[in-house]
């Protein structure tokens, strides 16, 4: 596998996605965004996925946006696009 990652098993993906939904989403509702590492598609698919599980739970849209190349910030109205000097990976 390119650049020696792993894929999960379907339990191991729900309970990766769920323990995100829980500690993102809790870092979210305190201070109204989070970043987080995306080194690969699935790493990007998965935060976009528990985006919008968070956006239909809250019942607010919780936006993603790529900071560099390996992370994504995940964001409510009003707290995106204020990443200073994105670093690289």
């Amino acid at each position: 596998m390119e650049g020696g990652s792993t894929a999960l098993t379907d339990d191991e993906e729900r309970r990766m996605r769920a323990m995100l939904f829980s500690e993102l989403g809790n870092e979210i509702a305190d201070r109204g965004w989070v970043r987080f590492p995306a080194y690969s598609p699935e790493d990007r698919r998965r935060l976009i996925d528990v985006a919008h599980r968070l956006s239909s739970h809250w019942g607010q849209q919780v936006f993603v946006e790529a900071e560099d190349q390996c992370r994504l910030k995940l964001h409510l109205a009003g707290y995106g696009a204020q990443s200073a000097n994105p670093t690289s990976c």
